[in-house]
């Protein structure tokens, strides 16, 4: 399993451009999966041509939730390739995709790919099984860290968290997680870094994550 991320408030690569917003490249099991696209499609398709990603590798695009900084780049990137998207049940708005899927309860999109579902009416995130080990990938864990890993917890044992974490303060429940990539919205990075040193990955634009 393959992460990298396209858009972030921080950059880990130089080359590309830090915004306000979030998104990453999933290769998994065969699939090339879009996570979000950030705030601005000019910046997420000048990020992925930095990093010699043509568009046309993406399978499908996975919405995490209905909030421009997540959706900025959505139509921007469709006109230039109109793939598959997966949307939360409440999303809104018409977009030029091959296909739009709306995901209200928690599925299985591919082998060993599942969708949390819509959690509290506001934000699904996107599970990879691997073996037993769950890797978890949140737009900004607006429902809580605690129910994302709740709701993760039904695919496997959940050991890898990616993205961002909002305003989450509850330290002791990443305890048990093997890698920590606290992304975009997390206000407290600082103090997860210093809890957990040996978990945490440093995130930004142009980060490469291999699990």
């Amino acid at each position: 399993m393959k992460i990298t991320i396209l858009y972030d408030n921080d950059a880990w690569n130089p080359q590309l451009q830090a915004d306000w917003g979030f998104a990453c490249l999933i290769e998994a099991f065969d699939k090339t999966i879009l996570f979000d696209t950030g705030a601005r499609g000019d910046i997420l398709i000048d990020n992925m041509k930095k990093l010699n990603i043509s568009p046309d590798r993406v399978d499908e695009i996975f919405i995490s939730h209905d909030h421009w900084d997540h959706t900025g780049g959505l139509s921007h990137f469709l006109q230039l390739h109109p793939a598959r998207v997966y949307m939360p049940s409440i999303f809104s708005g018409a977009y030029p995709a091959e296909e739009i899927i709306k995901v209200h309860d928690a599925e299985k999109l591919h082998d060993n790919i599942y969708s949390t579902g819509t959690l509290q009416d506001i934000e699904q995130s996107i599970v990879i099984k691997n073996n037993k080990k769950v890797t978890v990938i949140a737009g900004c864990s607006h429902p809580g860290v605690d129910k994302i890993l709740d709701a993760a917890a039904q695919f496997g044992e959940v050991t890898t968290i990616i993205g961002g974490l909002h305003g989450f303060n509850d330290f002791p429940l990443l305890k048990n997680l093997e890698n920590i990539c606290a992304t975009h919205c997390t206000q407290y990075k600082n103090e997860i870094q210093r809890r957990y040193p040996s978990a945490y990955i440093q995130g930004g634009a142009g980060k490469v994550i291999e699990i």
